[in-house]
């Protein structure tokens, strides 16, 4: 393997792609702690979890992203991030209230789908239990 100044690095969501272009280094935070990617590190994989992610791009400016858990695969000169979530803001005192406002709508959302889905799963338990009684 040749030695780079760069790598390749491709942010996703399900729906889209959020970032995709050269970075000179990339700080990320996985479930034991930060930790910081050049073009020449390891390959490696690991889950990443909610966090800032921060982003050097070749000519030294920084891009700050707001992240939900994922996985990071670093192979060669190729860094893929898949997320579940994740927005971009012009600095981290933006970032923050973007954050704040696109997970928090997210987040309300996914709590009414949770509670209607623990109610019909209840439901489901509850009729099979009557099944199982005897004469029923």
């Amino acid at each position: 393997m040749t030695m780079a100044i760069e790598m390749q690095v491709t942010l996703g969501l399900p729906t889209r792609t959020l970032f995709q272009g050269p970075a000179r280094a990339l700080v990320a935070e996985a479930g034991n702690g930060a930790f910081g990617l050049l073009p020449n590190h390891v390959d490696f994989v690991t889950a990443l979890v909610p966090s800032v992610l921060v982003l050097t791009e070749p000519g030294g400016q920084e891009r700050f992203f707001g992240i939900d858990e994922g996985l990071l695969v670093k192979q060669g000169h190729a860094v893929n991030i898949a997320i579940r979530r994740g927005v971009e803001g012009r600095d981290l005192a933006s970032l923050r209230h973007t954050v704040a406002d696109t997970f928090g709508a997210v987040d309300e959302d996914e709590r009414v789908a949770r509670a209607a889905l623990s109610r019909l799963e209840a439901n489901i338990v509850r009729r099979f239990a009557e099944l199982r009684k005897p004469g029923s």
